[in-house]
């Protein structure tokens, strides 16, 4: 036993976990429906690619995209935001404050307001005020509508995507 492992047990701390991951095996039930339909990876792909240069900066977008896919626990866009975000430059601390934002110093308040949009346009059956005009509001205050629009619509395609993997089970790491 190490003395961190026993520092860790004598503050109460559970002792750390095995060095051999588990590793869950994920069945895709079909290929994703976008490369079955002909058409479709061209048309999600335009559609994915519209919103950049909008007026909301590219780790905005994606820092949104992880939230919308933690929420729906799509593993397979978790994966590749984690990815493209990494690319991108974003550090590991920004990246590992997104599923508790609000509670994150890494973040800005422009951030966090796009993270709130994000959030109530993905649970939109949570709440009888689905997205609420202070949440509007926020977000309001740090884009212009043209950026407004484009983070709705990067919302929504995210949201579509996650749909689509986590129907169809996607292997997460999978290209």
């Amino acid at each position: 036993m190490t003395t961190e492992t026993t520092t860790h047990q004598a503050q109460g701390f559970a002792p750390e976990a095995s060095t051999t991951p588990h590793l869950r095996t994920v069945t895709p039930r079909m290929k994703n429906p976008a490369t079955v339909v002909p058409g479709a990876v061209k048309v999600l792909a335009g559609l994915g690619q519209m919103v950049h240069g909008q007026g909301v900066p590219a780790a905005t977008l994606e820092l949104v995209h992880l939230r919308a896919s933690q929420i729906n626990g799509c593993g397979w866009c978790i994966d590749y935001g984690m990815r493209q975000a990494r690319k991108a430059g974003e550090s590991e601390d920004r990246l590992a404050s997104v599923a508790a934002w609000r509670e994150s110093p890494y973040l800005t308040e422009a951030e966090c307001a796009a993270l709130a949009l994000a959030e109530a346009i993905t649970r939109l059956a949570d709440s009888s005020d689905p997205v609420p005009d202070d949440v509007w509001a926020a977000a309001a205050e740090h884009f212009d509508e043209q950026a407004l629009g484009a983070l709705v619509l990067h919302v929504g395609v995210t949201n579509l995507y996650n749909r689509l993997n986590v129907t169809v089970r996607q292997v997460p790491g999978t290209w």
